[in-house]
């Protein structure tokens, strides 16, 4: 059986019908983390990324085998290492013995029989701790140990360390809608290889082949499916699994023919639209409700509408034509993809007459969290939490805006940059004694 070339023709297209442009100006906003050269910290740049189409990267090696950040303690010093699988975080000791303000000298973990642990800092004036528990574990974590708005505290009678309203605040999520166009051909296996870095704020992305990377036996959408986590786009008290089970009864009714195709998809750079983060329990492995506020501020809508509109070109296109039915109109790809199970939200009739209620209605997440304990308000410029001593956080949580594309590289190269950096600053320390 033939495979063709869905996403080369998306991105033939789109080069088409993007515009080009250089590299922008440097950029001193502390809000862009993509990060140029970070293995020779402190020196770093900051850059936009380049408008146009682009082809990603790829973490698999030419032999198949994937990579990951745990690739990297293959270079680190044994003797100097350890690591704990299994072993949560539930509490971050803090004293205040010989110092003016709260310093941070300890943690409570539990081990994978759920025994309790205390681990203690060594005696010495660099040694810290190092939170990162990403953007839904780094402000949950400081709220549990004491650091976060008094409301919250106090409500779940956790003794205050410090009173700082802002851990919580400024969560996002990269918003992203999606058109689905069932294909009269097979096409080939396709995950988010290219990319369309446009001029106003969108990113247009497909998704093909094999149902979506799902695995050809599955009858889901893959990494549109409600069964993996399209849930933050809905309030938090109707996350059930009550509403999962039917979203996936009425995706598995539908006939095969609905998942012989791709999705092609814009996400939002930014976004602008802030949410917050909240504590359910004193229970480190109860999650927390997390609002992120999906299109909140009209210029993240725009934006949306903006993309599509993209989309609706694509799919328009001579060159596509062979990739869709000639009996489906855009307004019926529009109505067929709002109509399907991608979310848990309630869904409007017609909503290809606007595409503002197209949006709203089909908006998903791809997993980009971040915020919650964002720089300059939670923590500094080196990443310390203001207000405590020995203490920083360095994940996702600190950022402002997360990139359009995957933010994998951006963590890993503030994890890199960070880590050299406070390795040279000891270093120096060392040798001035």
């Amino acid at each position: 059986m033939a495979f063709f070339g869905w996403y080369r023709f998306v991105a033939s297209l789109l080069n088409a019908l993007l515009l080009f442009h250089t590299f922008s100006s440097a950029q001193t906003d502390p809000g862009y983390t993509f990060m140029h050269q970070a293995t020779t910290a402190p020196t770093v740049a900051y850059y936009d990324h380049m408008y146009g189409t682009k082809v990603g990267g790829t973490i698999f090696d030419q032999n198949g085998h994937r990579h990951t950040a745990a690739d990297l303690l293959r270079y680190a010093k044994p003797s100097g290492l350890t690591v704990l699988l299994h072993a949560p975080v539930h509490q971050i000791l803090f004293t205040t013995r010989g110092s003016t303000r709260p310093k941070a000298h300890g943690v409570i973990f539990a081990d994978a029989n759920g025994v309790g642990h205390r681990a203690y800092l060594r005696r010495g004036s660099k040694n810290e701790i190092i939170v990162s528990s990403g953007a839904l574990g780094s402000p949950q974590l400081l709220m549990l140990s004491g650091i976060g708005p008094k409301r919250q505290l106090q409500a779940h009678n956790i003794t205050m360390v410090l009173d700082q309203p802002i851990v919580g605040l400024g969560m996002s999520d990269n918003p992203m809608n999606a058109v689905f166009i069932p294909s009269p051909q097979p096409v080939e296996v396709s995950l988010i290889q290219v990319v369309g870095i446009t001029h106003n704020g969108t990113y247009i992305e497909a998704a093909s082949g094999e149902n979506f990377a799902g695995g050809a036996r599955t009858q889901d959408y893959g990494m549109f499916s409600p069964k993996i986590g399209q849930l933050s786009t809905v309030p938090p008290k109707q996350r059930t699994q009550e509403a999962i089970d039917k979203a996936v009864e009425v995706m598995q009714s539908l006939p095969q023919s609905a998942f012989v195709g791709g999705f092609i998809l814009e996400k939002i750079m930014g976004p602008i639209s802030t949410g917050h983060l909240e504590l359910t329990s004193r229970n480190p492995n109860d999650n927390p409700s997390v609002t992120f506020n999906y299109f909140k501020d009209p210029r993240d809508l725009q934006r949306c509408v903006d993309g599509m509109k993209i989309i609706e070109n694509v799919i328009e296109s001579n060159a596509f034509s062979s990739f869709r039915f000639d009996s489906l109109s855009i307004i019926t790809l529009l109505n067929m993809t709002a109509s399907s199970p991608i979310n848990l939200l309630p869904k409007h009739a017609n909503v290809s007459r606007s595409l503002e209620q197209f949006c709203k209605d089909t908006v998903m997440t791809i997993w980009h969290y971040h915020g919650g304990c964002i720089v300059d308000r939670v923590v500094d410029r080196d990443y310390k939490v203001i207000g405590i001593d020995s203490l920083r956080v360095i994940d996702g949580s600190t950022f402002r805006n997360s990139p359009g594309t995957n933010p994998q590289a951006t963590v890993m190269m503030l994890g890199r940059y960070m880590g050299v950096k406070i390795m040279r600053e000891r270093q120096a320390s060392n040798g001035a004694k």
